[in-house]
C-alpha cells in the first residue's frame, strides 16, 4: 500500500481524524500494510511491542491468557480499530494478545520512530497519547467488564 493510500486511510480514520495534516502524513511515513490469517497471532502477551496497527479489514480478538483455563476475550476489533498500546509504554511488552479471527489486513506503525517524534515534538506526542490513553481506557474498562463476566463466582454480589 503506498503512502498516499495510507495517508487516505488515517484521514478518513475515527483515530486520526482531528490530527493535522502534518502529523498524518508522519504517521504515513512510519506504516506499511501487513496481512494475517484466521487463526494467526498479531502478538502475543509478554512479547516486545514495537508497533501499533489499524485495522483495514477482518477481525481480531484481544485477548488475555488464564493461568488456568480457556483464554479470555476482551474485544473484538473490526475494521477501522487501532490495536495495541504497549508499544508506548516500558517496557514494552504487550499486555494481551491478538489473533486474526478471519483474513485480515492491517497498517502496521513502527513503534520507534514514532516514540521517538513525540518526545521531539511535544503537541504531537501530547495528540497521540490522549487518543492513545482513550483507547487504553476502553480496553481496560473491556477487560474488566469480560472478567466479571466470566469469573463472577454463583451468588457473588
Amino acid at each position: 500500500m503506498a503512502d498516499d493510500t495510507i495517508r487516505n486511510e488515517l484521514g478518513r480514520n475515527e483515530f486520526f481524524r482531528r490530527f493535522p495534516d502534518e502529523y498524518l502524513d508522519f504517521l504515513a511515513e512510519q506504516a506499511s500494510e501487513c496481512e494475517f490469517k484466521q487463526g494467526e497471532m498479531v502478538f502475543r502477551q509478554g512479547d516486545r511491542a514495537d508497533r501499533f496497527f489499524l485495522l483495514l479489514s477482518g477481525n481480531v480478538n484481544v485477548s488475555v491468557p488464564a493461568i488456568l483455563g480457556p483464554t479470555l476475550v476482551i474485544q473484538e476489533l473490526g475494521p477501522g480499530k487501532i490495536l495495541g498500546w504497549s508499544w508506548l509504554i516500558s517496557p514494552y511488552q504487550w499486555d494481551f494478545q491478538a489473533e486474526a479471527m478471519s483474513d485480515a489486513k492491517l497498517i502496521q506503525f513502527e513503534g520507534g520512530p514514532v516514540l521517538k517524534h513525540c518526545e521531539e515534538d511535544n503537541e504531537f506526542g501530547y495528540a497521540l497519547l490522549k487518543r492513545f490513553t482513550e483507547l487504553m481506557s476502553e480496553r481496560l474498562h473491556a477487560g474488566r467488564r469480560r472478567m466479571m463476566e466470566q469469573w463472577n463466582p454463583a451468588g457473588f454480589a
